[in-house]
């Protein structure tokens, strides 16, 4: 066992892809050279070469669109966003080509489009999104978002090796602030689709991803240490496809339910999620469906508006407790 950081994990993940598969490259802005905004990919160039390491330019479209058509040919490309904020570049060969290939014409389009997400490291609004919901509505699109260095792992391998296109949100607040120890030598794969249960409880289900994991997880405690509720916290892991299942299982233990994402309110996931609970498990609910999430609004630079935008552990705890007493 060696203990590592989530970043040091995603860089795992894909030098062992590299080196299983010969068709796996990686391509984006100052990736080579530079080591990637992050360096996360530092030192695969001198690795693995200009012909799997590709320095592109800036244009995340034009990065989407080869990686689609390297796809087509056999390979399987990783392409990077520096900022996932500017996917939105790629939105149109993203929607109306690489999710719809499939489809189309039956081509297979095993891309991984990864990038560091998310805000609480006063990124401001051109470096601080999550910008989840805009891609949760395509159909033939896999969304992934890892809480923990294990998964950041394990999900970044079963992405590269699956035949359909992932979107693959590394959140940037994790890269070196968790670490944990991850066996050597094993071939650690996280199946996507699967939640897990980051946290057992019995009076109260909370259903999240990415960053809000942790943040749930100081609540957690919080409301055990000061109320005696036990919390049981679902990690989603992947948002397309979503672990339904599993938040429903949770749900008929524990009859009240919380869904906190760090993305905006409006047209948030958490809506899809409430609407799936109304839909198939109605009469499980003992309070209304609550959501904790970001306020609808730029994120602020400024340290303080930050802090208030963003949904914090304190904000969960305050829902919970509505919840609880309802």
């Amino acid at each position: 066992m060696a203990e590592v950081t989530y970043l040091e994990a995603l860089r795992q993940g894909m030098w062992e892809e590299m080196v299983r598969d010969e068709r796996v490259f990686l391509l984006g802005e100052d990736i080579g050279a530079y080591g990637g905004a992050f360096k996360v990919t530092d030192g695969f160039l001198e690795r693995f070469g200009a012909n799997r390491v590709v320095d592109t330019p800036i244009s995340e479209a034009a990065i989407v669109g080869a990686a689609a058509g390297a796809a087509h040919m056999g390979l399987r490309p990783v392409a990077e966003m520096q900022f996932i904020d500017f996917i939105s570049c790629a939105y149109d060969i993203l929607t109306n080509y690489v999710a719809t290939a499939r489809y189309r014409a039956g081509l297979a389009t095993p891309i991984v489009v990864r990038g560091p997400s998310g805000g609480y490291v006063r990124g401001g609004p051109f470096h601080s999104q999550m910008p989840e919901a805009a891609f949760f509505h395509t159909p033939g699109l896999k969304l992934v978002a890892p809480a923990t260095v294990r998964d950041a792992k394990g999900l970044i391998k079963a992405a590269i090796r699956d035949d359909d296109p992932v979107i693959f949100f590394e959140h940037k607040f994790l890269y070196r602030r968790i670490k944990e120890d991850l066996p050597e030598g094993e071939d650690l794969i996280t199946p996507i689709g699967e939640a897990r249960v980051a946290r057992e409880g019995h009076d109260l289900t909370v259903v999240t991803w990415s960053a809000m994991v942790w943040k749930t997880l100081e609540a957690a405690d919080q409301l055990e240490r000061e109320d005696g509720v036990s919390v049981e916290v679902i990690d989603l892991r992947t948002l397309v496809p979503m672990d339904t299942d599993a938040v429903m299982r949770s749900l008929r233990k524990t009859n009240r339910i919380l869904i906190a994402h760090e993305d905006t309110r409006t047209g948030g996931i958490a809506g899809e999620i409430a609407a799936r609970i109304n839909e198939e498990a109605f009469e499980w609910l003992d309070a209304p469906i609550r959501r904790v999430t970001a306020h609808d609004t730029p994120l602020p630079y400024a340290p303080t508006l930050e802090d208030y935008v963003l949904p914090q552990a304190s904000d969960v705890v305050a829902a919970a407790r509505w919840l609880l007493a309802y």
